[in-house]
């Protein structure tokens, strides 16, 4: 390892790495040469990517060499469609939520619709009982977004695009938390 990433090791380590280890991911660096620093997210990369300002200036404040930071995950490209599907990555995605996801968080008066897709990211919001719920972070990242990878390998990452503040009834509120 050179020094320019163990110092970006050192400084995501103390700390960037604890929170995105709670999120469901992990971060190392695969890359650090002349200030461009590339660090390669595994588990749920979703989970990291809005943290990506706060990890930059994190380690642009502790490496001040650093130019830039790019998230990459491993084999990223763009998402191919499902065998069979015959649409868009967006359109798969939709078929799958609304077969296996939307069924089981209609109990909570929830539901999830794709808002948009590209280079392997779907982004997703959260209606009904699941904008604003305090544990809608867990229902993505341990529910849909492994479920997403496993039947469309091509998905990098899925974000969450809800405003969550708009929530009028959500199922588990903050408070219950």
């Amino acid at each position: 390892m050179t020094g320019l990433a163990a110092q970006v090791t050192a400084a995501l380590e103390r700390s960037v790495m604890p929170s995105v280890i709670a999120r469901g991911a992990a971060i190392r660096v695969a890359t650090a040469e002349a200030g461009a620093v590339t660090l390669e997210v595994t588990g749920s990369p979703g989970a990291v990517f809005p943290l990506a300002s706060r990890i930059e200036a994190v380690i642009r404040a502790a490496v001040p060499e650093v130019t830039g930071v790019r998230l990459v995950a491993p084999g990223t490209g763009p998402s191919p469609s499902p065998p069979g599907a015959g649409g868009s990555p967006a359109e798969a995605v939709q078929q799958i939520l609304d077969a296996e996801v939307n069924p089981a968080i209609a109990a909570h008066h929830g539901h999830v619709t794709v808002a948009g897709a590209a280079e392997g990211w779907i982004r997703i919001r959260l209606d009904g009982g699941c904008q604003g719920c305090s544990l809608a972070e867990v229902t993505l990242r341990q529910g849909i977004e492994p479920l997403l990878r496993a039947r469309l390998p091509g998905i990098v990452g899925v974000i969450d695009v809800t405003d969550h503040e708009a929530g009028t009834q959500p199922f588990f509120s903050p408070e219950k938390r």
